[in-house]
């Protein structure tokens, strides 16, 4: 028999979690080819340090030396019904921009119409007071090629030598482990879960090997792909081992994954956008299809401070 869905319109009949398509997809250029050139202050981001997918971008954008350029807002960790809010807290603000108490007010605002799931991370433009785009892929991308013209230009996360590879390997990594522990934590069957199970466990494992020779994914080279997986990593065993079910074994089970996780964080302008606190508070707190006590653990004990076996490699 199927649960009940955390979110009925991203479920099939048949219990599988299907993620909406991101609404908001216009372009930001340094060449004129779009109405939206890459210049400093015009553009905010929204995000939640809690998503994964938000914190990639806000990765991409220190790692780009665009603090400056560009700023952000933290959401409230815990959403309830009304969604993703602005409010006064730990590590989170109100909007100075617009003054929404809401991110479904900069939805609105951009398309009266638009009917779907409000989603961070969000990038704003104050110009026309509309979102430019709510796909973290694509900001990613913004962020590395067209801000290069005010951002670190020695930083460089897509390659173009290894594109088709790094493309092929981060599609395997968004189906079978980015989102492959929502499908198995969104599941409300038992087979959906069981499939969606076995294909993030196929994955890490694939992933721990490859990484018995290779620092990172692509050698010596962080790339995008990197930052994909470690948002995920990060969230693991303190969330998607328990919240998701997805407990066959913890990263810290796994010695390469582990000491990759490790060597990542604690590389120059990371360890600031891991907020434990707002992931466990979101996760625990916000399904309540999943946990309805709404108690967030207290444990586990992580340390992503400690040394890493990696720099041999």
């Amino acid at each position: 028999m199927a649960t009940k869905a955390q979110f009925p319109e991203e479920q099939t009949e048949t219990g599988e979690f299907t993620r909406q398509e991101d609404a908001f997809r216009e372009w930001i250029s340094n060449d004129g080819s779009t109405p939206y050139p890459a210049v400093s202050g015009r553009y905010h981001l929204y995000i939640s340090l809690a998503c994964p997918w938000a914190n990639r971008t806000l990765i991409m954008r220190n790692l780009k030396g665009l603090q400056n350029a560009i700023g952000v807002t933290v959401v409230d960790p815990v959403r309830d019904e009304r969604g993703w809010a602005f409010r006064d807290g730990s590590g989170y603000s109100r909007d100075p921009i617009n003054h929404f108490s809401f991110l479904s007010e900069a939805y609105e605002a951009t398309d009266p119409d638009f009917n779907g799931r409000v989603t961070v991370p969000v990038l704003w433009d104050k110009e026309t007071r509309k979102i430019i785009n709510n796909s973290e892929d694509d900001i990613c991308r913004m962020f590395n090629d067209a801000f290069n013209v005010i951002g670190n230009r020695n930083v460089d996360l897509f390659p173009k030598e290894i594109e088709a590879d790094h493309t092929q390997l981060s599609q395997f990594i968004y189906n079978n482990i980015n989102n492959g522990v929502y499908m198995a934590g969104f599941a409300t069957s038992q087979k959906a879960y069981e499939r969606a199970f076995h294909k993030v466990f196929s994955a890490l494992d694939e992933l721990e090997n490859r990484l018995t020779k290779n620092r990172y994914l692509f050698g010596h080279r962080i790339v995008e792909a990197d930052w994909r997986l470690f948002c995920t990593l990060t969230r693991f065993d303190a969330v998607y081992y328990l919240h998701f079910k997805c407990n066959l074994r913890r990263i810290i089970d796994y010695p390469n994954l582990h000491g990759y996780l490790l060597d990542l964080y604690q590389q120059p302008g990371i360890a600031e956008t891991v907020n434990m606190d707002h992931i466990k508070r979101h996760y625990y707190m916000t399904h309540e299809e999943i946990n309805p006590t709404r108690i967030v653990p207290l444990g586990p004990e992580l340390d992503f401070t400690r040394p890493h076996n990696r720099s041999h490699l």
